[in-house]
């Protein structure tokens, strides 16, 4: 499993493990957007301590994601982020738009 969903109250925590590329991606997507229906939660942690490579489609996951909580209106916050995935977000200017802890 690439995401482990946690939460309780309306506050989750999803952790992503794996390589988040075009491979990959997809799944896990689907993985957490079926976490974030179920939890329906106000506020989301995705943590990324787990994740090993990411490319371009890294940055679709982490956005679908903020766009879906901003449907619930809810916040998302991004932790953990591996020094490489780090790089491939902020040259994005995605920590212009979400926090990063």
């Amino acid at each position: 499993m690439a995401v482990t969903c946690t939460g309780k109250n309306r506050v989750l925590r999803a952790a992503v493990s794996g390589e988040v590329d075009h491979h990959g991606a997809k799944e896990i997507m689907g993985e957490l957007e079926r976490g974030i229906d179920a939890a329906l939660p106000r506020k989301l942690t995705l943590d990324l301590s787990g994740v090993t490579f990411m490319d371009s489609s890294g940055i679709a996951v982490v956005l679908r994601a903020y766009r879906r909580l901003g449907e619930l209106g809810g916040e998302l916050r991004v932790c953990n982020i591996p020094d490489q995935a780090g790089k491939v977000l902020r040259a994005a200017g995605v920590d212009r738009l979400i926090p990063f802890e």
